[in-house]
């Protein structure tokens, strides 16, 4: 049966997701600081063996063997040293104040040389005098008496020292967890808002929206769950700080991978994407497979495919672009859904001009400008829309292909005879109906 001491540890490895030699570890060095603050000298480096079964410990003084030194002037050096970094300071100083570049500065820097830690470093001929035959880096373990038992200061540090320990710890395997998810969706829920920045639920930990990464148009309340995209992984000294964003563009991208099983598999690849971030997106798409219609799979059967994303995204409009390597055909397909007449390439302004008829003018320019400027981040090139010049009307009747040539419509010759119209029309107003008698 486990003794009280690894029932204990084990229970704390089960609710901190710790390992059992983490936990071993951080009772390891408790036991090593409350010996340190009761029994122990500042020169000591104390380790400590525990055994959690029996409740038992060995106490250790820990040295490095290195070669003879002469304090004294190992002393004075570093004085010197110290000394010669100050004054290069000071002068550093008084150029800046001159108004000097002092980047352009530059000092001698001596190499330390040779250091000597008595907490850490034995020298070879005292080691010699603890072990025979010692030799330079080898590790001397003095053995130290055990206390029959430490005092309540000792106990308080010992306490604190394993919550830190405890705390370290599980900050190190929840850093590790989630920077493998850098780059990719996970689901949250909304915690709560801490002025304009909204904390999300990660189940192990808690992730940051910044106002920058959220969309204006959306509205974060607590128990909301919701898509972000894992922007940035770093470790702090309050834990592990994760980034989120609503916003990326990288977050339509995964989107698209997650849902699409074409785009997963790489029969469908996303070559490139534009967003203005709650209101509409525009997504470029190639078929690697022959085979596959690329907008087809990505809007899928009834569109269920991508109103699933379109849902994610808090009903953020998609247009998606077939991809094609001549910009002309790339960039006609980008200002969808206008559709454009003609694009001419300027190579080297990297312009392009679209012509569009009149109704399509505004269509292609969108509200705001929003269509053209999507397109033109899609495609990377600039890109000037304007209306298609008018067809000059001329004298010669139309033709149409029901009738002969030359010979006019039933309108036109309708509108060559009015006081034809006007006196049958006058007639018929005037006339009076006569009926014959029957005999």
């Amino acid at each position: 049966m486990s003794s009280p001491i690894e029932q204990a540890m084990k229970q704390i490895c089960e609710e901190k997701g710790l390992t059992y030699e983490t936990v071993l570890e951080a009772i390891r060095s408790a036991l090593a600081a409350a010996y340190r603050k009761d029994f122990g000298d500042v020169n000591q480096n104390i380790e400590v063996n525990f055994d959690p079964a029996t409740a038992d410990m060995e106490i250790f003084d820990v040295k490095t063997v290195v070669e003879d030194m002469d304090l004294e002037e190992l002393a004075k050096k570093e004085e010197e040293r110290k000394a010669k970094l100050e004054t290069q300071a000071k002068e550093r100083e008084e150029a800046r104040a001159r108004g000097e570049d002092v980047s352009t500065m530059t000092f001698e820097v001596e190499d330390e040389g040779q250091k000597f830690n008595p907490k850490t470093d034995i020298m070879l001929s005292d080691a010699r005098v603890l072990k025979f035959g010692a030799k330079i880096g080898d590790i001397i373990r003095t053995d130290l008496p055990v206390p029959g038992d430490f005092g309540r200061m000792a106990a308080m540090t010992a306490k604190q020292v394993v919550m830190q320990k405890l705390r370290e710890a599980e900050r190190e395997i929840v850093f590790n967890e989630y920077k493998d998810q850098e780059g990719k969706v996970l689901t949250g829920t909304v915690q709560r808002r801490e002025g304009r920045i909204v904390l999300v639920d990660l189940s192990r930990t808690t992730g940051i929206l910044k106002p920058e990464d959220q969309i204006e148009s959306e509205r974060y309340n607590s128990g909301d769950r919701i898509k972000v995209f894992v922007r940035q992984v770093s470790l702090g000294s309050r834990g592990p700080e994760i980034l989120l964003s609503r916003t990326a563009e990288e977050l339509v991208k995964v989107m698209f991978t997650t849902e699409i099983p074409e785009v997963a598999e790489g029969g469908v690849e996303i070559k490139a994407v534009s967003r203005e971030a709650g209101s509409r997106s525009k997504v470029a798409v190639l078929a690697i497979d022959p085979n596959l219609d690329p907008i087809g799979a990505c809007i899928g059967q009834r569109g269920t495919r991508i109103q699933t994303v379109i849902t994610a995204l808090g009903g953020e409009k998609i247009d998606l672009i077939e991809w094609n390597e001549d910009p002309a055909i790339l960039i006609a397909h980008s200002l969808a859904p206008a559709k454009v007449k003609h694009v001419e390439i300027v190579e080297d302004e990297h312009l392009a001009l679209v012509k569009v008829d009149a109704d399509q003018l505004s269509l292609a320019i969108g509200k705001g400008g929003q269509n053209v400027r999507l397109a033109a981040r899609l495609t990377g090139w600039k890109i000037n829309v304007t209306e298609t010049e008018a067809t000059k009307a001329t004298d010669a009747p139309p033709f149409d292909s029901a009738q002969g040539p030359g010979e006019a419509t039933a309108e036109q010759k309708f509108e060559e005879v009015p006081e034809v119209v006007a006196e049958i029309k006058e007639a018929s107003e005037a006339a009076e109906i006569v009926e014959e008698p029957t005999n």
